[in-house]
């Protein structure tokens, strides 16, 4: 069983999931809403992770907003990343991007992912 530290990033789909997954080098929790969220499993996300440092990682699309303004409103401490608007969904985001959000957030990645490829 894989063992988490203390930080949680939270992103809409399983796509968004692998793709961070594959960025991040520290044992990272990445939870997938599936685009939605209803407002008791959310309520069961902010108990479980009360002590824990989360990230919410969603796309610049209106879902990926309606999503993080819920997220704003139910759970304060979270900590918000943002991706270009012009990649509209993370998994469309190229892996430098992601990456230097990632670091830019205290969260270690893989240090191949920080060069641009072009």
């Amino acid at each position: 069983m894989q063992t988490y530290d203390d930080k949680v990033i939270i992103v809409e789909g399983t796509s968004d999931r692998k793709k961070v997954k594959e960025i991040v080098k520290e044992p990272v929790e990445i939870i997938c809403t599936n685009g939605t969220i209803s407002i008791t499993k959310l309520d069961e996300l902010v108990e479980e992770l009360f002590a824990r440092d989360v990230y919410i990682l969603v796309d610049a699309d209106d879902s990926g907003e309606k999503l993080r303004k819920l997220f704003k409103r139910e759970f304060p401490e979270a900590e918000h990343l943002y991706i270009d608007r012009m990649y509209k969904e993370v998994a469309a985001a190229p892996e430098y991007h992601l990456a230097s959000i990632l670091i830019g957030a205290n969260i270690d990645v893989h240090t191949e992912y920080l060069e641009r490829r072009t």
